[in-house]
């Protein structure tokens, strides 16, 4: 909205010409992180007591490990809190008729619905074990991968280049290895599904999954802004997407609102992110790793949730069928609570395992 006005009040007198950092892609996504963290600030105090006295408050099953009884009862479906603040922040710097703007929006709030039915359900039943079933939620989230797919495959909208939309690229390769063609609309939902499940399996401590999706969308910020300018792609031997660029105002609204959504999730919580919240993040990311053309990055970027992943994976579709676990508890992080490590200690150590691992992935940027 802002880019729009700016321009639009530089052509009517030149004395408004300093409006002109509007068109500057770092103002504006340093703008937007400013914004989405202001009104998460602001916001967040009032919807928390809000969420209280509704009694929309965690209703969480018991895992056997030692933070549940002390979470019961703290307010819940705090991701609206972030939603609304990334919403209006991109409205307000974002470039409105940006394809990326649009699709990632879409991806947050159709994410952010899921997760909604699915925290309300938990609310209304009083239990965590009855909310959204796993087949509708698989179901909801593999629509979105499959209406995506379609768009960016076989419309005629789509903003990806024809020669990239359905080609597989590896982060140390400087050419794609495989051009999958109608297969990719399979792995496009695969890669949806995926990724919102991995965020989602995280957000189980106290300020645990805010930080590592914080630092993922960072590592595909840099990404994002590499690839949506045709001198450094060129340099770098990244292939070039036109307009990519927006998706860093995209992803530093969410980091800006993750850390003020970190200032009230933090040790002990005031409120929790919810399913809305992880949903909505999870999905709105796996959505910018296609269009960036960065699957397998995530792999590395998104290390602490594939390992999240893989750990309920194992234990649930592997393990209890052969009758035995792998882990004392899933996610793997109530793994190490069950065995005594305390959850500020756990959130910590994760915190530091992402960082290591959004600077490995920056190092792609130039080892290819």
């Amino acid at each position: 909205m802002l880019y729009l006005l700016g321009n639009y009040l530089m052509s009517l007198s030149e004395q408004l010409s300093f409006l002109r950092l509007v068109n500057y892609l770092t103002f504006r996504a340093s703008m937007t992180a400013f914004t989405a963290f202001v009104l998460t600030i602001w916001l967040g105090h009032r919807l928390i007591i809000y969420m209280y006295r509704r009694q929309w408050r965690d209703v969480a099953h018991d895992l056997g490990v030692m933070s549940v009884h002390d979470k019961r009862g703290t307010p819940t479906m705090g991701g609206l809190i972030l939603l609304i603040a990334i919403v209006f922040s991109l409205l307000l710097w974002g470039r409105l008729e940006s394809p990326f703007l649009w699709l990632s929006l879409a991806a947050l709030l159709w994410f952010g619905l899921i997760g909604l039915i699915d925290d309300l359900l938990k609310i209304k039943h009083g239990s965590g074990k009855y909310g959204l079933s796993p087949g509708a939620k698989l179901l909801m989230q593999a629509l979105f991968g499959a209406g995506l797919a379609f768009y960016l495959l076989y419309s005629g909208w789509s903003p990806l280049p024809e020669q990239l939309r359905s080609e597989l690229f590896l982060p140390f390769m400087k050419h794609a290895v495989a051009d999958l063609h109608g297969w990719y609309a399979l792995f496009i939902i695969f890669v949806i599904v995926a990724i919102s499940n991995s965020v989602n399996f995280a957000d189980g401590m106290d300020g645990l999954a805010i930080v590592p999706v914080s630092t993922a969308y960072l590592v595909y910020a840099v990404f994002a802004y590499v690839v949506g300018n045709v001198v450094y792609s060129t340099y770098l031997n990244f292939d070039y997407i036109p307009g990519a660029g927006e998706i860093v105002v995209i992803t530093t609204a969410v980091i800006g609102a993750g850390m003020g959504f970190l200032w009230y999730n933090a040790y002990p919580a005031q409120v929790f992110m919810g399913d809305v919240g992880s949903q909505a993040l999870g999905g709105m990311l796996a959505t910018i790793v296609i269009l960036l053309k960065q699957e397998f990055l995530f792999l590395i970027a998104g290390g602490i949730f594939v390992v999240e992943g893989a750990s309920v994976f194992i234990q649930q579709k592997i393990g209890f069928k052969m009758g035995r676990r792998f882990f004392f508890r899933a996610p793997i992080h109530h793994t190490f609570e069950y065995r005594g490590v305390s959850e500020t200690k756990v959130t910590v150590r994760f915190w530091i395992v992402s960082f290591l691992l959004a600077f490995v992935s920056l190092v792609f940027l130039k080892v290819r």
